[in-house]
């Protein structure tokens, strides 16, 4: 089974949601972003080059102009290696555990595996967002946002939540998204 369905992040961009079943015991969901918009690189880079030449002709110091080269260079390898993520997995496997994976602009990739023996449940939660665009610092707005998490088992005292972990991050999917995944990945965590 594979679906394609688009959803929307918190802020209302556009993500989509492909969902997989492997088989009854294995289930995979992949959140993907849009990816770098080139326009976007090239306004903001114009900007800061645009920027240094004032400064280059106010002060006609030549460092002004390769700093701005370098700083921008730079800038754009740490956005792409470590902040831009192209797009979320998440893995159930029933009796074997959860892998969590994201895969960065630049190609790197980051996975963690959490075994199922140590997994309570899987849960939507909730969270108060506080948000300030472009108001003053005595106005901030606040909105409930959801997130999908695991909730690990404390090994001291089975009963109780030692490490709440969680999912799609960066992506930040509205609820209609996380309530496919979460009814999903409920049908497999009911089985084991």
């Amino acid at each position: 089974m594979m679906e394609d369905e688009a959803f929307t992040d918190i802020n209302g961009k556009a993500i989509s949601l492909e969902c997989q079943s492997h088989s009854g015991l294995c289930r995979e969901f992949t959140v993907s972003v849009p990816k770098v918009s080139i326009g976007k690189v090239l306004v903001y880079t114009c900007c800061v080059w645009l920027v240094a030449y004032a400064v280059f002709c106010l002060t006609e110091n030549t460092a002004v102009l390769s700093s701005a080269i370098i700083v921008t260079l730079v800038g754009m390898m740490l956005h792409i290696h470590f902040v831009k993520v192209d797009h979320e997995s998440l893995i159930v496997i029933r009796s074997l555990g959860i892998q969590m994976s994201s895969s960065y602009a630049s190609g790197r990739e980051t996975t963690t595996f959490i075994e199922m023996n140590k997994i309570k449940d899987i849960v939507i939660n909730e969270a108060i967002h506080m948000v300030n665009k472009g108001t003053p610092a005595s106005i901030v707005w606040h909105r409930i946002i959801y997130y999908l998490c695991v909730l690990l088992k404390d090994p001291s005292e089975p009963e109780a939540v030692s490490r709440v972990v969680p999912l799609f991050q960066s992506s930040k999917p509205r609820l209609n998204c996380l309530v496919k995944v979460y009814k999903s990945c409920q049908e497999i965590l009911s089985t084991c």
